[in-house]
């Protein structure tokens, strides 16, 4: 047979090849197209290449070649015919004058033939759609991954089919997913604990210092003199607590400041009421009026943020106290499971002051349990619209955040802490934490300061791949990295009705447009929208620990000079861990 080309030059991993008419017809000319895979017949092996360019600009070197194409060299196909397989990289190279031809069905099914049970189906390539583009779950989940593309290209649905195929295959994983728009709340069926501030037990004591600081502040930089204040009285509210939980004796001494042990950032339990009468005690010792309105301030801000419904999650029984950071945790991150090993926490319903500090505080949670429990027990924390919590731009976001997320990105797989980010923005996301991410799914992307952020991530020799992102059709994709057998042009499977992502901000009383929007339509908008700032009797999730603590009055300050009534802090006797 006439092959499809020849070998006409060799530089490092890329090649040139000059393309043969046959019978006078540029049969060849046709079919080199950009994208596709071609085989070069090598003395010992078969080199599998991309075409990146097809030019006849050039006048052609003999009269046999009608047009020249570029390839990037991937791997080569080793061994016996019956026993052929496939590995990445290039040891023989080619010589001027070897054969190619367009890969064929066998040589592509040997390239992408999964190597282990540890592999999910997660669509089909381009080139040839009968071949089914695996992925390796260990080399995609242990090195981090991401997912990226402009809005309406299939995104969410392609992080749909990923997790629910993950989930499939390693059924013992737990899985966290930051859910911005509340899309995947429906997703995963029953196999997923649907978190929102509803139904989140979220203590603020488990915030740490900057955290907490970015809640009471609204997101504005923290007024110096009252982050002094904090600084100074946190740890001794946390001292009190201590002394709540240890108390064997009626009269209790006066806690030195120099002598507690805690930091302002030790994740220990204590009360708001402890914290605002510490405040309190202070300013009542200052004879300076304006120094006093420091304080008062500050008290005002701390009951302001308490009582307002909207952080009801936060500080519901702040007064009363208990150390729950084992079941919060144990709830959070599904340990044990009980048969729901996912988690989708739904951001849209925090206030938009609060969300970057919730956010840093799961992860920052999430990285910290791995890294005390020696990574026994393996998550996946999958970040949606990670642009917003990671930027690049170290002057805006919150800074904690992009900390927390960077932390994992970096040591998280040491832990059993892995890392999955989607966005519509690479060029957003902080490019140290996108390094970090060693299999990559490139969606239509038009931006061209995205497309040179991916050009500097992927290291593969076929990174020319990247410039065909601004041409992929939807739930096409690019899949570059340790996940995969080669980088690759693949559709996504199909995702059944049910594990289509939709957003849940809809209203159930919503007329059709042929009714017209009427007065009922306008009332059950206003109901909704004033049930985000107002307090509801909801019911809690069953798998939240609700002490009966929450059920009780709050108890009075307990000054450090009044003596212990057992019978009205019972319920504090569990001693500190």
């Amino acid at each position: 047979m006439t092959p499809f080309g020849r070998v006409i030059l060799v530089r490092g991993s890329l090649a040139r090849i000059g393309l043969l008419a046959t019978g006078g017809m540029a049969v060849s000319e046709i079919r080199a197209t950009v994208g596709r895979f071609v085989s070069i017949r090598c003395t010992n092996s078969t080199i599998v290449a991309m075409i990146t360019e097809v030019s006849c600009e050039n006048p052609p070197i003999s009269d046999a070649y009608i047009a020249s194409a570029s390839v990037d060299l991937l791997g080569e196909i080793l061994g016996p015919s019956d026993r052929q397989k496939f590995q990445r990289g290039v040891t023989n190279y080619p010589t001027i004058g070897d054969a190619v031809d367009l890969i064929n069905h066998q040589e592509l099914r040997t390239v992408y033939a999964p190597s282990g049970s540890d592999q999910i189906n997660i669509g089909t390539l381009q080139q040839d759609p009968s071949v089914i583009a695996y992925v390796d779950i260990e080399e995609m989940l242990s090195k981090h991954f991401a997912v990226l593309g402009s809005t309406g290209v299939g995104k969410s649905t392609g992080v749909s089919l990923l997790v629910n195929e993950i989930l499939k295959a390693r059924p013992n994983l737990r899985i966290f997913l930051l859910d911005v728009h509340n899309e995947y709340g429906r997703c995963f069926g029953d196999r997923a604990l649907v978190l929102n501030p509803r139904n989140l037990k979220l203590p603020f004591w488990l915030f740490n210092f900057e955290e907490i600081v970015d809640v009471l502040f609204g997101g504005r930089p923290g007024v110096p003199e009252e982050l002094d204040i904090l600084t100074e009285v946190i740890p001794m509210a946390k001292g009190i607590y201590t002394q709540y939980q240890n108390a064997d004796r009626v009269g209790l001494k006066r806690i030195d400041t120099k002598t507690i042990g805690y930091t302002v950032d030790a994740p220990v339990p204590y009360r708001l009421v402890d914290l605002i009468s510490l405040i309190d005690d202070r300013m009542g010792k200052l004879e300076n009026r304006s120094s006093r309105i420091i304080y008062h301030k500050l008290i005002s801000r701390i009951e302001t943020v308490r009582h307002d419904p909207r952080y009801t999650f936060m500080f519901d029984n702040a007064n009363v106290g208990g150390d729950t950071m084992a079941e919060v945790i144990s709830h959070l991150f599904r340990l044990p499971a009980n048969g729901k090993p996912m988690t989708v926490m739904q951001l849209a319903g925090f206030p938009a002051e609060v969300v970057d500090s919730v956010v840093s505080v799961l992860c920052r949670m999430a990285f910290d349990f791995g890294l005390w429990s020696d990574g026994v027990s393996p998550l996946l924390f999958v970040c949606e619209e990670a642009h917003r919590y990671a930027s690049a731009d170290r002057t805006i976001g919150f800074g904690p955040t992009r900390k927390a997320v960077s932390r994992i990105a970096k040591e998280g797989r040491k832990y059993g802490v892995y890392l999955g980010l989607v966005t519509q923005r690479p060029a957003e996301l902080d490019a140290t934490i996108i390094s970090q991410c060693n299999t990559l799914f490139a969606m239509r992307l038009a931006n061209e300061r995205d497309q040179a952020l991916m050009r500097s991530a992927v290291s593969d020799a076929a990174a020319n791949l990247l410039s065909f992102v601004p041409s992929l059709g939807t739930r096409e994709v690019l899949a570059f990295g340790e996940g995969v057998a080669l980088p690759t042009r693949l559709r996504f499977n199909e995702v059944p009705a049910h594990q289509l992502p939709r957003s849940e901000a809809t209203i159930s009383t919503v007329p059709s447009v042929a009714a017209g929007h009427d007065m009922h339509f306008v009332g059950a908008v206003l109901e909704r929208w004033r049930g985000v700032t107002s307090q509801r009797d909801v019911p809690n999730d069953p798998g939240i620990n609700e002490r009966p603590a929450a059920r009780v009055a709050e108890a009075p300050m307990l000054q450090p000079s009044m003596g212990l009534d057992h019978d009205r802090f019972s319920l504090l006797k569990k001693p500190l861990r």
